[in-house]
């Protein structure tokens, strides 16, 4: 095949899509007009026609806001779409380069490799880690308390008293390690991510830091 011969990249990008929501509908046992509805109900209307020549091969370019319905639409994500990891073994990255490992790209578009504005991402997503962390440990603490509550056993009670305080001082440096976090974004003018409840009073004192990547809590 010669280069004039081979599909374009954007071709290749709106192929890989269409056969992913293709395979993907198949598997919801959804027809042409079922994801048309869906899409409908969504509120960004994505024809039957359209779905049917994309998946065909007659439409080759698609727009982001179809790809981000469409996806809703199946139940997944956009990146699911674009790079179909465990469906596909390579995907098209870049203009005149050859495809390369799904799994590379995928963490390439996602910001995976620590390029560019890799150090806010890197700590966006350091400060849902550590909310997650947080909310385990204290759901954790809460039903230890219980359990000591429940016990009969004076045994038992102190095990589940034990265990209750481990998960609670695990929340508490959780809490200082977001603090941290925090500070650093504040630090570089970045916007900050909303807490949910139960961590929202973390802001009240909001703490310096020099290097919250520091895991020395």
């Amino acid at each position: 095949m010669t280069q004039d011969d081979a599909p374009n990249w954007d071709a290749q990008l709106a192929a890989t899509v269409a056969a992913e929501v293709r395979r993907r509908r198949k598997e919801l046992g959804m027809s042409a007009q079922d994801l048309a509805d869906a899409c409908e109900q969504i509120g960004y209307p994505v024809p039957r026609n359209v779905i049917a020549n994309m998946e065909s091969g007659r439409r080759t370019t698609l727009p982001l806001p179809d790809v981000m319905v469409l996806a809703e639409a199946l139940d997944t994500n956009p990146i699911c779409l674009l790079y179909p990891v465990g469906y596909a073994e390579t995907a098209p990255m870049l203009p005149d380069r050859d495809p390369v490992n799904t799994w590379t790209v995928l963490s390439w578009f996602t910001g995976e490799q620590n390029t560019g504005n890799g150090d806010a991402l890197s700590l966006y997503r350091l400060h849902q880690a550590v909310v997650e962390s947080a909310q385990r440990a204290t759901g954790r603490a809460q039903d230890h308390r219980r359990q000591a509550a429940d016990a009969r056993d004076p045994g038992e009670r102190a095990e589940a008293l034990r265990s209750a305080e481990q998960y609670e001082q695990r929340a508490h440096d959780d809490h200082a390690y977001l603090g941290r976090i925090r500070a650093a974004l504040r630090e570089d003018a970045l916007l900050l991510p909303q807490l949910p409840l139960g961590l929202d009073s973390i802001d009240d004192s909001p703490p310096t830091v020099n290097s919250p990547e520091d895991k020395d809590k």
